[in-house]
This record gives C-alpha cells, sequence and structure tokens, in this order.
C-alpha cells in the first residue's frame, strides 16, 4: 500500500475524480502521499489491537487510541488552524497520530509477553490456515469498503459542492458509527467461548446476542438522532457554505435510516464471525455490494442526486441486518444447531 499510494496514487485519484473535478487532484494527492507513509503502522496496529481484543483486554487499544485522538486533533489546530498547512497538516497530524497508535498496540502486547516487535517468517502450513480465515473476512470488508468507496465515486461525479456535502455527511456517518464497533467487538471476543469453548452453552450465546441487539438498537436510535440533528440545525459547525448545506439537507433521512440501522447490524455480523459463518457472510455481503452497486447506477442514470445515492446506502445497511439475523435466528444457525462440524474451517 505505501508503495501503490508512492507510485500510482496520483493516477488512481485521477480516475477517480473524473475530469468534472480535476483541480481537487493536487489537494487530494497532497494528503494521499502522506497518509500513506502511515501504512505499515496502520495495519500492524491493527493486527495487534486485534490481538488484544480477543484476549479480552480493551485498556491496551483504548490507551493507545485515546493518545493517538488527542495526537490528531492537537496536530489539526496546531498544523492547519495556527500554521496554515492546509491539507498537508492534516494529513501529517493523522499519520502522526496512527504511527504512534501502531507502536502503543504493539507495545500493550509486550506487557503479556509476547514480543511484537520480533520479524519472523509464517511457514506454509501458518499462512494457509491464516488465508482459510482471512480470505472470507477479506471478502467481506472489501465488499463494504467497495460500496462505499463507489457511494463516493457517484456523488464525486456530481460536482464539487454536491461531493463536498457528502464528505461532511459521511464521515459524521463514520464518526457515529465507531460507537457500534464495540459490540461487534464483545461479540467476536465472548462468543467463540459460548459456541465452542470447553463450557459452550448456546443458549448463553443466544441470550448474550439478544442482549447485544437491544442495545445496539437504542444505541442506533440515539446515534441516529443526535448525528442527524447536528448537521440540520448546526451545519455552520462544518462549512459555511450555503449551497453544500442544502445538499447536506437532502440526505438527512436516508442517513438517519442507515445509522439507526448499523448498530445492530455490526452485533449480528460480529455474532457470524465469531461463530466462523464465514461462507455466509462473505456471500451475503458480496450480494449486497452487488445490488447496491446496480442501485447506485440505477439511481445515478436517474439523475435522482446526492439524496438518491444515500437512499441505496440506507438499503445496504438495512440488507446486510436483515440477511444476518434470518441467518442467526434460523434452525441450523450457529447459535441453534449441535452439529457445528459444516461451520468449522477445514
Amino acid at each position: 500500500m505505501l508503495f501503490f499510494t508512492k507510485f500510482f496514487g496520483s493516477w488512481a485519484l485521477t480516475a477517480f475524480a473524473g475530469p468534472k473535478n480535476m483541480h481537487i487532484v493536487p489537494a487530494a494527492n497532497t494528503y494521499v502521499q502522506i497518509r500513506g507513509l502511515a501504512w505499515p503502522a496502520l495495519l500492524i496496529g491493527w493486527v495487534a489491537q486485534s490481538a488484544s481484543l480477543g484476549m479480552k483486554d480493551s485498556w491496551g487499544p483504548l490507551k493507545a487510541l485515546a493518545v493517538a485522538s488527542a495526537i490528531n486533533g492537537i496536530g489539526d489546530i496546531v498544523l492547519c488552524s495556527v500554521l496554515g498547512y492546509g491539507i498537508a497538516g492534516a494529513a501529517w497530524a493523522t499519520m502522526a497520530s496512527q504511527v504512534v497508535a501502531g507502536y502503543m498496540m504493539m507495545a500493550a502486547l509486550n506487557k503479556k509477553g509476547y514480543n511484537a516487535f520480533t520479524i519472523s517468517v509464517p511457514s506454509a502450513d501458518e499462512l494457509l490456515s491464516i488465508l482459510v480465515l482471512a480470505a472470507p473476512v477479506f471478502v467481506t470488508m472489501i465488499s463494504k469498503v467497495a460500496f462505499y468507496a463507489l457511494l463516493t465515486y457517484f456523488a464525486t461525479s456530481m460536482g464539487t459542492i454536491t461531493v463536498a456535502a457528502h464528505q461532511v455527511m459521511v464521515q459524521t456517518f463514520c464518526m457515529c458509527t465507531v460507537w457500534s464497533e464495540p459490540l461487534s467487538q464483545t461479540a467476536q471476543s465472548f462468543m467463540p467461548g459460548l459456541i465452542y469453548g470447553v463450557n459452550r452453552s448456546l443458549e448463553k450465546a443466544r441470550t448474550l446476542l439478544k442482549s447485544l441487539v437491544i442495545i445496539g438498537c437504542i444505541v442506533g436510535i440515539i446515534l441516529g438522532s443526535i448525528g442527524t440533528f447536528v448537521p440540520w440545525k448546526f451545519p455552520n459547525i462544518f462549512t459555511p457554505d450555503q449551497n453544500v448545506i442544502q445538499e447536506m439537507h437532502k440526505v438527512l433521512i436516508p442517513y438517519f435510516m442507515a445509522l439507526v440501522i448499523t448498530t445492530p447490524t455490526l452485533s449480528l455480523e460480529g455474532t457470524l464471525l465469531a461463530g466462523r459463518d464465514l461462507r455466509f457472510i462473505s456471500a451475503s455481503m458480496s450480494g449486497c455490494f452487488t445490488l447496491g452497486s446496480l442501485l447506485l447506477l440505477l439511481v445515478s442514470s436517474k439523475g435522482l442526486g446526492l439524496a438518491g445515492c444515500w437512499y441505496a446506502l440506507s438499503g445496504f445497511q438495512w440488507a446486510r441486518f436483515f440477511l444476518a439475523l434470518r441467518r442467526l435466528t434460523s434452525a441450523n444457525s450457529v447459535l441453534y444447531t449441535e452439529d457445528l462440524s459444516r461451520f468449522k474451517v477445514q
């Protein structure tokens, strides 16, 4: 990723932005080139964070993310507002925070007796076992990321004002969904022991899932309400441009619909990952991406604007929710069947 960003970043941005937005490519490339320097630290940090969460240690990652957030926030203020470095300052602040976070994640593992800074070459069998687990998860994640990227692509093709409004809304959307991730991590940390462990109890697993979904619905409604209210009543926090604000207000309804359902959806998908129902979750996410992409093409061709794109995102989120819910509540799901052989990774 580091070398791809270095040598092909400008080309990718030019292809993504389109001929109508060539004027934003130089600024975007400046941002991407600086952010790209953090790719190795970022990916290693993610692995270290997942390892800590898998061992039910959330304090190490919490400290790392708290420090990283402080560095990013202070860096943005100093570099952008005080020193006037603009988008380059924002990129340097984020890059520095990601490097520090990666280091602290690895240091948290070292306190548990691991040597996270050791470089070792995995064997062929180890690579194969990782690949069998990681490949379906990769398909799941890349389908989700690709849909968001496609959404931004269509928004970008509508002009600078539209893409500016979209960036404000999608960034606030992502900021709100961060609050949903702990429910998914809780499911991935505690469900395996209840489903596969020595003291397995499918009844307790179903009770835990019910609690997570109820909490997810409550948190989703709260986040949806707050996340919609702020850009509705206080849009000047993000931009003084009235044209951008008008575009932002056009997507408030689908924005709310998508945000409300995201939190319970992550609880369900975290349980599917914990139960290693990987074939289903990768197939369902691929199907949602395919249908969502076709819907985006349709709304774009019909000239439905940014609101149409966000309704497509809302449909994408709700489809994920209903597919995962139906799977987990079916009689042959990992939470109800005693025969777990078909869920085991071969």
